[in-house]
């Protein structure tokens, strides 16, 4: 038994946990099935993604800092076991449901459950259910109107960091995670304390023992500071409940994650000036004044790293390439964000999916525009856009986070793609990026849509994306010649269809406008057929979706 399962066993009684296990996935007799015959084999989902291998040169660093990262693996490792409790429940039973199939194990083991993440959740094993909204960290049985009733009586159940259980008696409670995981969190934290003793960085060794704390009372706002506070440190480490798209019935609760970084320091320069221009950025948007209101911290800033080891949230299904960190709204405002670019992952994905996409969807003259400098600077700036418009509703509606409720991400996923464009667009006009022109970053983003549309649109990101799709091709920014099934840009057109919907998203936030949003996701967040079919094209032609990792301690030093 993994240390999650154990300390949520703790924390809930044996016969309740078996029980939310057994309603939320069938029974696990019964489901013990071969897979669905009527899609890929196994094997061939097992394939689509690409195998990379997590390394970087630490011969610059010294003895101790190359500790540090060892105990960093170490203590991102149990938030693996975490997010398979909060993902789906007991990890082994998740496993017996291959059938002691190999292929069918990897693909559980890739998607933390029996539920296909590029494929819209889908169960890819028969006899599965659909995977609930709420994933684990609700009762499966719980209807919406009945957390709402007890939630007004009970800020807890509303906190990131709870998980909502029944009591004797069938109430809702609210377990926090530093007792749910006291196990996972506590050797995290063990092994935090050990390598801030060892860390070379007093900020970075500040920053660890202070989120070992928080790991032990989830109170993650002074970490949060701290971590903002970091410039110099060579080494950093993103552990922890983090991001909310797991839970897709209220976006509410936190999953767990672990990334393990080496900042590359050349690249970090390079990147470090545009920190710098955020607040003429948020000037800048295509909204009235009263959706710019707020100004961005001016602590914000822009580093690229090589990723040494992904953990649980982080690791499921289609891997993050950037960071844009704390999601707190209070920490925002006062100190902005760090935006961390995954150079490494990027790059991966570029060289094993991105080339192939162009080549099968992108017009032939036009897929010179297709090129990793575009890729990076594209997804750079969707992070640093995380940090324009406003986090609270400008008619006293609360954050927008809680205006939107389980429509947030995919919002905040559409605003950071759309307006990180606008913000390349800008910097273009203004001079302050060269090298390659703005009809690279606007061929490379639509070549970037077909690319991350493959995930379905089920997530966050799948939603905005396709929201993205159907609005740019609303408005003529790009066409498909029918002939060839290829796709070309119409530049005029795409930088129009930029500031249109930059514009639309902002107010709809700035609004909290939930019906509006709600209305926005329906209309347009579906995949229509023809682009289906292309999309099946890019399958046809063995094109990865996304990246799988060879990872950990002895993959980065050759040994355990």
């Amino acid at each position: 038994m993994n240390a999650g399962s154990q300390a949520i066993q703790t924390a809930i009684p044996v016969i309740l946990l078996l029980t939310l296990s057994l309603t939320a996935c069938g029974d696990p007799a019964s489901e013990q099935a071969e897979p669905a015959d009527d899609g890929p084999s196994m094997q061939a989902l097992v394939d689509q993604y690409a195998v990379f291998r997590l390394e970087a040169d630490l011969s610059h660093h010294s003895e101790n800092d190359r500790q540090v990262v060892r105990l960093l693996i170490e203590a991102a490792q149990p938030m693996d076991g975490v997010f398979w409790q909060e993902a789906y429940g007991d990890k082994e039973a998740a496993l017996a449901l291959a059938n002691d199939d190999e292929a069918t194990r990897r693909f559980i083991e890739i998607n933390y459950g029996p539920w296909d993440r590029l494929r819209g959740d889908g169960p890819f094993i028969e006899g599965v259910d659909a995977k609930p909204a709420g994933a684990n960290f609700y009762p499966a049985d719980m209807t919406a109107e009945e957390f709402e009733a007890a939630a007004a009586d009970n800020d807890a159940l509303r906190s990131l960091y709870t998980l909502v259980r029944r009591d004797d008696d069938g109430a809702l409670v609210a377990h926090p995670y530093h007792e749910a995981f006291a196990e996972a969190h506590t050797a995290a934290a063990a092994k935090l304390r050990e390598a801030a003793d060892l860390a070379s960085d007093p900020g970075l060794a500040h920053y660890l023992m202070l989120r070992a704390e928080a790991l032990e009372n989830d109170d993650y706002q002074p970490s949060d500071m701290a971590w903002l506070d970091m410039k110099d440190n060579p080494i950093d480490v993103v552990i922890g409940p983090i991001e909310t798209y797991e839970d897709q019935l209220f976006g509410a609760k936190a999953a767990h994650e672990g990334f393990v970084l080496i900042k590359d320091m050349e690249w970090s320069e390079r990147l470090a000036r545009f920190a710098a221009l955020l607040p003429s950025l948020q000037e800048s948007l295509p909204v009235p004044d009263e959706y710019k209101a707020e100004t961005p911290g001016t602590d914000s800033d822009l580093n690229a790293y090589d990723a040494v080891y992904y953990a649980g949230d982080a690791n499921a299904g289609a891997k993050t390439i950037a960071i844009n960190l704390p999601n707190d709204e209070e920490v925002q405002l006062a100190k902005g964000t760090r935006r961390l670019q995954l150079k490494n992952a990027m790059q991966a994905k570029f060289d094993k999916i991105m080339v192939g996409i162009a080549e099968e969807l992108i017009d032939e003259d036009q897929r010179q525009y297709v090129v990793f400098d575009a890729f990076f600077g594209n997804t750079m700036f969707h992070e640093v856009a995380h940090g324009l418009g406003v986090k609270n509703t400008i008619n006293g509606r609360g954050t927008v986070r809680e205006a939107l409720r389980e429509h947030a991400s995919p919002m905040e996923e559409g605003k950071a793609d759309v307006v990180g464009l606008h913000m390349v667009t800008q910097l273009f006009e203004r001079g302050e990026l060269t090298g390659h022109s703005v009809e690279h970053h606007y061929v490379t983003f639509l070549a970037g849509i077909f690319r991350s549309v493959r995930f379905g649109a089920a997530s966050a990101h799948g939603r905005a994306n396709m929201v993205r799709f159907n609005y740019f091709r609303e408005q003529g920014a790009f066409s498909r010649d029918e002939a060839t099934g290829r796709y070309r840009v119409d530049f005029d057109a795409m930088r129009e269809a930029v500031a249109g919907l930059s514009e639309l998203i902002l107010t709809l936030q700035g609004d909290g406008d939930y019906e509006g949003v709600a209305a926005l996701i329906e209309e347009k967040g579906v995949v229509p057929p023809d682009l289906q079919a292309d999309l099946d094209r890019l399958d046809a032609a063995g094109i990865p979706r996304d990246i799988v990792f060879e990872q950990g301690i002895s993959v980065l030093f050759g040994g355990s």
